[in-house]
């Protein structure tokens, strides 16, 4: 397969003609699954991460019970354990501070859509600049994880559906159409927003993302959708 590959529109496309760009976080702007390397300090994370790469293949179609089902497997891993997946583990890819800078100074707004942890994306959405962020929240008592989520004004989970509601959302907020905006993942969560914005892009994905993209990096970084925007 092509390390570039493009379906459904003919490239280059105009930057200029997009608004917003709404991304992933985990395994597409971040090298690691963040709650598989957390579950690594309990000592479980062949069991989750089984769980985990099912639900991004599509293999488990409800993402709400496969986050539950690791999350319980969480119970009592202490804070200490999410401040050092932050520090020693978790990384950049390849040209996600590029991209981010090159479509924030070409006028975009970002948002930051993640099936993962607010303990995470504060950070991420931070480095990067981004404007809007929806992510779980992990319920925290005595200095440890109870395998919950604490209620948001929005939901406990940011699932497919809510994600694409999020990119309608923000999109709404600055007068922009669907068709202005940009949605980049890697699992199969990332199809709602997918489906919905108007240049869809998976990053490193899988194979079932990769073929419902219209955009289909599959090496190098981020910074290579810049090919085909101008």
């Amino acid at each position: 397969m092509s390390a570039l590959l493009t379906q459904g529109f003919t490239p280059p496309l105009r930057l200029a003609d997009f608004r917003l760009a709404a991304f992933d976080m985990d395994s597409t702007l971040i090298s690691i699954e963040c709650i598989d390397e957390i579950a690594d300090a309990a000592g479980r994370k062949a069991e989750v991460a089984a769980i985990t790469e099912a639900a991004m293949r599509g293999e488990i179609t409800d993402f709400k019970d496969s986050l539950r089902r690791r999350l319980a497997l969480l119970k009592g891993v202490p804070l200490t354990a999410l401040e050092a997946v932050l520090q020693e583990r978790l990384q950049f890819n390849p040209g996600a501070r590029e991209l981010c800078a090159a479509l924030k100074a070409a006028g975009l707004k970002l948002a930051l859509v993640s099936g993962g942890f607010t303990f995470f994306t504060r950070y991420v959405a931070a480095e990067l600049g981004m404007d809007w962020v929806r992510s779980n929240e992990l319920e925290v008592a005595n200095g440890a994880l109870t395998g919950g989520l604490v209620m948001q004004p929005w939901g406990d989970i940011c699932d497919g559906e809510e994600k694409r509601r999020m990119l309608l959302q923000c999109a709404a907020e600055i007068g922009a159409t669907p068709a202005q905006c940009i949605a980049v993942g890697d699992g199969a969560n990332d199809l709602p927003m997918m489906g919905a914005a108007g240049l869809s892009v998976a990053y490193h994905a899988k194979p079932r993302v990769r073929e419902q993209a219209m955009v289909a990096i599959n090496e190098g970084g981020l910074e290579r959708l810049l090919e085909v925007l101008n």
